[in-house]
């Protein structure tokens, strides 16, 4: 296996790195042209359904605007992998560059890009001539997510030969931190999704180590810890519960936790006006992202919304009268006839009409369907 040279070693650092800087690659780039002796450096990255390329260059001097143009998907000579140079020039050079036609891996030069023909010239009087562009290298890398890259050095001067050589050199490593770029950006899209789809449910998870620190939440607990008097962040960033008692329950939960990672799950209710639960779990997946050190999490479900909120939602729903809707999302929350009838001051064969009723308006055939119903229905979702 070849070593690499000083100057391949000096970018494979910040190549591997450089996805995580703002802008993306910039020491990487800035040390490759340095490298190179070329006048920029530039990654275009074309995700598989844009029109235009994303283009990151080395310095604020560099880029010359216009070479994102040479990337761009209407210039292009088709995405079909299978059409050959012939097939392109006998377009009538209608699309000078052949972007998506370049051989993965193959590093090119301008005039193998361009045609002579007089299309090509005035594509390139028009387009290259501004930016002084006389000479370039440049490189496709693709993606099976179907991510497109392209290395592009440019330079008014005759670039070495060293530097396709350096390009190729680099391939392998600016394969990789393609792949990794792309599943970071589809995870990024997933995670989107999955928040966009639990902000409406008002469902989050809080990761907290053996003494009930906070390791790490997502956004949406951010948000319902900033407005919840349930629960909040307290002194040394521990996870406090508003009543002492859930406090104290809470405390002996992590803690055995911590004991017994297999333990089972323990649910507890912080709030009923508006409802608000947890669900503590010990935690089984390890994460190198956190170091170890969370033992349990606490999944919650918060609703913002109060009980006169729900009733007059399961009104406009369901057609129910007011005392109904009271009563119904009662037993909606999973407590007994007996108990809704105790709470709203109804005798028991008042809250089993009542419960008639409500059955027969919302096609329920009993309150585990009655819950089931309500549960999936738009009632359950928190608006913004």
């Amino acid at each position: 296996m070849r070593v690499p040279n000083l100057g391949e070693t000096e970018l494979l650092v910040p190549l591997h790195e450089g996805m995580f800087e703002m802008p993306m690659w910039d020491t990487f780039l800035k040390r490759l042209k340095q490298v190179t002796a070329c006048d920029s450096a530039s990654l275009l990255i074309h995700a598989p359904d844009a029109v235009s390329a994303i283009q990151l260059s080395a310095g604020s001097a560099t880029p010359a605007p216009g070479l994102q143009q040479l990337f761009d998907a209407r210039l292009d000579s088709g995405r079909d992998s299978g059409r050959d140079s012939g097939q392109d020039a006998g377009r009538g050079g209608a699309e000078p560059m052949r972007a998506r036609s370049m051989r993965e891996g193959r590093v090119y030069s301008l005039a193998e890009l361009l045609d002579l023909g007089e299309e090509q010239r005035d594509f390139a009087r028009k387009v290259l001539d501004p930016l002084d562009l006389r000479h370039m290298r440049s490189v496709r890398l693709g993606d099976p997510s179907g991510l497109d890259a392209w290395l592009v050095l440019t330079s008014a001067e005759e670039i070495a030969p060293s530097a396709s050589a350096l390009l190729t050199a680099l391939l392998p490593h600016m394969r990789v931190a393609l792949r990794v770029l792309a599943r970071l950006e589809q995870e990024k899209a997933r995670a989107s999704m999955t928040a966009g789809a639990f902000s409406h449910i008002d469902f989050g998870w809080i990761a907290v180590d053996r003494r009930c620190r906070v390791v790490d939440m997502d956004e949406q607990a951010q948000r319902f810890l900033s407005r919840s008097a349930a629960l909040r962040q307290g002194p040394y960033g521990r996870l406090t519960p508003l009543s002492p008692a859930i406090d104290r329950q809470l405390t002996i939960l992590v803690k055995s936790f911590a004991e017994k990672p297999d333990a089972r799950p323990r649910a507890v209710n912080l709030s009923q006006d508006p409802w608000i639960d947890i669900l503590v779990s010990p935690v089984r997946v390890t994460s190198l992202s956190v170091g170890g050190k969370a033992v349990a999490v606490v999944y919650f479900r918060g609703d913002q919304s109060s009980s006169a909120d729900r009733c007059q939602q399961l009104i406009d729903m369901f057609k129910l009268t007011q005392s109904e809707a009271r009563f119904a999302w009662s037993i909606a929350q999973g407590i007994s006839i007996a108990d809704a009838a105790e709470k709203h001051g109804l005798t028991i064969e008042t809250a089993r009409n009542y419960s008639k009723k409500i059955y027969a308006k919302t096609g329920a055939r009993g309150q585990v369907d009655f819950m089931r119903r309500v549960l999936t229905s738009v009632v359950a979702i928190t608006v913004h």
